[in-house]
């Protein structure tokens, strides 16, 4: 196998985040966020929005279901930046690293509206060759065609590229199109996990 391209998905890889980080400043009781997250704003209500939903209708849609979080629904929108953290700097280090070496891209599920307000946040989307938005596409991951629409976008054979992301169907549907997928969990690991397809990652 030869390597020419590195592409990586961003939240939870190269940037954190997570909902609890705002609606912990919301629920006084832990088990209450926990089911709300579970039952209201949920991982699937989120994917829809990584999709292309816009935040107005879904937020809309979701107050009418559960009117009794409106407040807690309405923030899911207008506080949005505070579920997400900063870099992931070990990571944003590698691609630096990387990026001297291979081109790399980005392939994310993330809502068009707040990836706008995110990309200017952060020097190293500067880095990327190309990048490919989930909610730009109106097409997530884990299904292939987001995949396919970066491989044809910019001329990649998905046997040439490694793709990394921390989200373990998303690494499932990558190696089954014929990327050397790695799910992220520690920096470490992934440094073990490019080294093993002949990709030096310490320098």
């Amino acid at each position: 196998m030869t390597i020419k391209a590195i592409v990586f998905d961003f939240g939870g890889v190269l940037i954190e985040w997570n909902p609890r980080n705002l609606y912990r400043k919301i629920f006084a009781d832990e088990s209450e966020m926990e089911a709300f997250l579970s039952n209201v704003c949920t991982t699937e209500w989120n994917l829809s929005l990584d999709k292309g939903k816009p935040f107005k209708q879904a937020v809309a849609e979701k107050i009418a279901e559960f009117p009794e979080y409106a407040d807690e629904i309405r923030v899911f929108d207008t506080r949005w930046e505070e579920m997400r953290g900063g870099a992931i700097e070990a990571n944003v280090a590698l691609l630096k690293r990387l990026a001297k070496h291979y081109p790399v891209y980005g392939l994310t599920n993330w809502s068009q509206e707040k990836f706008a307000l995110t990309e200017p946040k952060f020097d190293f989307f500067k880095i990327f060759k190309g990048i490919v938005v989930s909610g730009i596409e109106k097409e997530v991951k884990p299904e292939p065609k987001l995949f396919r629409i970066l491989l044809e976008r910019y001329g990649l054979n998905a046997k040439e590229c490694v793709f990394i992301d921390d989200s373990a169907p998303n690494v499932e549907t990558a190696a089954k199109l014929g990327f050397a997928a790695f799910r992220f969990t520690t920096p470490e690991r992934l440094v073990a996990d490019l080294h093993s397809v002949g990709v030096a990652a310490k320098t």
